[in-house]
């Protein structure tokens, strides 16, 4: 019902604000740009999402079902399982989608999108394996999706290299920043799901757990930012998540022939499922996509930064923010878009300004919260998303207060 109320809500919304802008603005090109660019998200949808998804999927869930015969997957879940156990009471333990998870999270964090998708593709589906409501999102399926959406990403490669493109002075500034900023929204993810599954985030090994990852985060980023130079810091990171990557491959492989497995018809056999995903999750995409951008062509953002704008002045608040703000209400509804929204802050203010840092940040610091419902969910059929999406929203938001209050610390 969720999603239902959202997409219908977004379709009116635009067009109560395309009438506005025609009646008070004199906008006469508003409808057609409307119409136009549901065109365009229809195709983008199938020709540059849906389609290069099958051959990446194909790709990549065969070689997860040589994982799986190789034992590699069970590994995995092994050694996360304590803590998956506490956020994911209702996964069994050992289960198979707990490694799913887990090499799912491993490549968001090291920026791998192209091994991402698939991999949280797979865990997705096999979350719903233990579903007995097959419509409606379980428990576990809403903790690992919003867990996604807070967009945990280790080093923001593709920020870094937008700014060296636009002739940032020093590129990765934003990296420790962006750091921050993506592992607030995801603690306030787990912090929000928690609170509505009654999950228990006092547990021992739960503290344990965040606060090892919390030590290692840090201890990673002071040694790399005190021993590396700038240049070095994003050679090591490209040169090392590729590494990892084929490394992983490697050892699925290697695992599976040293278990006397048929390498190549486990490929085949898991790589068959990629095409049939991809076409089961086109009307999913075409749907969000395309109310998505009957929101965003209409004008709705520019009113509501200035609304948000008028507010802040009243209140007595700094609004050096507030420019930045589009691209963190875009974020959530197209990466696209919000992309497109940071590079135009940094041409417009310069990319070394406090705007053009903290539309990075923004950038950073979140996932596309709409995008991902639509794509994760629609690829098992589920309709009743719960609570998915407050959740995912509510994390959203405590990335981006984070964000402001990270770029008044370090560039205000």
């Amino acid at each position: 019902m969720a999603l239902n109320y959202i997409w219908s809500g977004f379709f009116l919304i635009g067009f109560i604000a395309a009438v506005a802008q025609w009646l008070f603005l004199g906008d006469t090109e508003i409808f057609k740009k409307i119409i136009d660019g549901t065109f365009d998200s229809a195709k983008v949808a199938v020709m540059d999402i849906a389609l290069p998804l099958a051959g990446v999927m194909t790709l990549w869930l065969g070689l997860m079902n040589v994982g799986e015969k190789a034992g590699a997957v069970g590994f995995l879940a092994k050694i996360i399982s304590p803590f998956f156990s506490r956020i994911f009471p209702e996964v069994p333990k050992d289960h198979p989608a707990t490694g799913h998870m887990v090499m799912n999270f491993s490549a968001n964090l090291l920026g791998l999108d192209n091994a991402a998708t698939p991999f949280g593709l797979k865990a997705m589906e096999s979350l719903q394996s233990l579903n007995t409501d097959k419509d409606t999102a379980s428990n576990p399926q809403i903790m690992f999706l919003v867990l996604h959406t807070s967009g945990l990403t280790l080093i923001p490669l593709a920020i870094m290299a937008q700014r060296a493109i636009l002739g940032a002075a020093d590129p990765s500034d934003i990296f420790i920043p962006c750091m921050i900023g993506t592992y607030i929204s995801a603690v306030a993810g787990i912090i929000a799901v928690s609170f509505w599954q009654r999950i228990n985030l006092f547990d021992r090994v739960v503290v344990g757990w965040l606060g090892g990852i919390t030590a290692a985060l840090g201890v990673m980023v002071w040694c790399m930012t005190h021993y590396l130079s700038k240049p070095e810091i994003e050679l090591v990171s490209k040169v090392a998540s590729n590494l990892l990557l084929l490394s992983i491959i490697v050892a699925f492989i290697g695992g599976a022939m040293r278990k006397r497995v048929n390498v190549y018809d486990a490929f085949i056999e898991g790589a068959k499922g990629g095409i049939q995903t991809s076409i089961t999750i086109i009307p999913y995409l075409v749907g969000m996509l395309v109310a998505i951008s009957v929101v965003r062509n209409s004008g709705v953002l520019g009113f509501v930064v200035d609304g948000l704008n008028w507010v802040f002045v009243r209140l007595g608040i700094n609004t050096d923010f507030v420019p930045a703000l589009p691209t963190a209400l875009m974020k959530p509804l197209s990466g696209s878009g919000s992309r497109a929204m940071m590079i135009d802050a940094m041409k417009t203010y310069g990319p070394d300004s406090f705007v053009g840092r903290l539309a990075c940040i923004f950038q950073g610091s979140a996932d596309t919260t709409f995008y991902i419902v639509a794509l994760y969910f629609g690829s098992v059929g589920i309709r009743n998303t719960r609570y998915a999406i407050p959740a995912g929203l509510i994390a959203d938001f405590a990335g981006v207060v984070g964000a402001i209050f990270i770029a008044y610390l370090f560039f205000g």
